[in-house]
């Protein structure tokens, strides 16, 4: 991976969204959680989608969600993954509720609709931890 042209695609950590990569830092998916009517959203954002209200706090997640939607990324359309392809991109739902595009690691294996997959966090480019997903393992029932 090309670490310059990768840490060139990350956002900029600001006072707004600092919350959230130093989660990532520790390993946990931190979202804003409106004080006013409870709903989580991901990204952050001044006042809540639903109620419009500018009152929230962040709180650690579960790190859970479902597989939305994804795709292999085959072609080099960026630099900074040029070594990388292919690689997979989910749209991820998380338990909480929003919905978070990011990358998918392990193998493509036999994915489907809805499949339980967690967070996990990789060293990125200028020392910052990226949130990714992971297949949940299943439990096994007996």
């Amino acid at each position: 991976m090309d670490v310059e042209a990768y840490g060139a695609l990350l956002p900029e950590i600001t006072e707004s969204n600092r919350p959230f990569w130093d989660g990532c830092a520790r390993g946990e998916l931190r979202l804003q959680v409106c004080d006013a009517c409870g709903s989580h959203r991901f990204p952050d954002g001044p006042v809540c989608p639903r109620c419009l209200s500018g009152a929230f706090t962040w709180k650690a997640t579960s790190g859970t969600g479902r597989l939305w939607s994804w795709t292999t990324i085959h072609q080099r359309y960026l630099a900074a993954f040029a070594d990388e392809t292919p690689y997979l991109v989910a749209f991820v739902q998380l338990d909480e509720g929003p919905f978070v595009v990011s990358g998918l690691v392990g193998e493509p294996g036999e994915l489907r609709l809805d499949q339980p997959v967690r967070a996990v966090f990789e060293p990125g480019a200028h020392g910052r931890t990226v949130l990714k997903f992971a297949v949940a393992p299943v439990a096994v029932r007996r």
